[in-house]
């Protein structure tokens, strides 16, 4: 059985590092990344949130065939609305696919500081944090956190991983959760 395999945190957790550390040490996994395919959107530079919600039908698309057809999807994304998180389960289930919810936590004020200091080289990175700063920054990121975690007190199918710490102890702790017991 194929899995859709939510990597969800606020900004700055790790979840992309991570998602892309999955994928390449698990050959045919997708890594579906909606900040990435929204710069696919004419005129997303002018409305990044905008954007962001028109392709995500389009990558609900694309993850269901893919876990139907092809293989595991890898997805690193907010989602801190149940209403938002219910269709991706949904698109998971269509596929008769597996959905593992991982929540990256880490106290607001590393996330933040992961955030400002990761690189803007590209598109889609300096669209997300001009989209933050913008937005309140630090408060922005600690508000992100506190609605996930309201979020999961309501999922308690949702695996809580504490990713305030090095990149590998956080990325044993995913293959643990989600059950990976393969030598990574």
């Amino acid at each position: 059985m194929t899995r859709l395999i939510l990597l969800n945190g606020p900004p700055g957790v790790g979840k992309y590092t991570l998602a892309s550390r999955y994928a390449a040490e698990h050959p045919g996994t997708l890594r579906c990344d909606i900040d990435v395919l929204r710069t696919m959107i004419g005129g997303w530079e002018d409305d990044y949130s905008g954007a962001g919600a028109l392709i995500r039908p389009g990558a609900l698309g694309l993850i269901t065939a893919y876990l139907r057809e092809s293989g595991d999807v890898v997805l690193p994304q907010l989602i801190a609305r149940a209403t938002e998180l219910a269709k991706f389960e949904r698109a998971a289930g269509d596929a008769a696919a597996g959905f593992v919810h991982v929540l990256l936590l880490a106290e607001p004020e590393t996330c933040h500081a992961r955030f400002e200091a990761r690189g803007t080289d590209e598109p889609h990175l300096r669209a997300a944090k001009q989209t933050v700063d913008a937005a309140g920054g630090a408060e922005v990121v600690a508000g992100y956190r506190q609605a996930l975690v309201e979020l999961a007190a309501d999922r308690p199918e949702a695996v809580q991983v504490d990713a305030s710490g090095a990149v590998d102890g956080t990325y044993a702790a995913v293959l643990t959760a989600i059950g990976d017991l393969r030598p990574a």
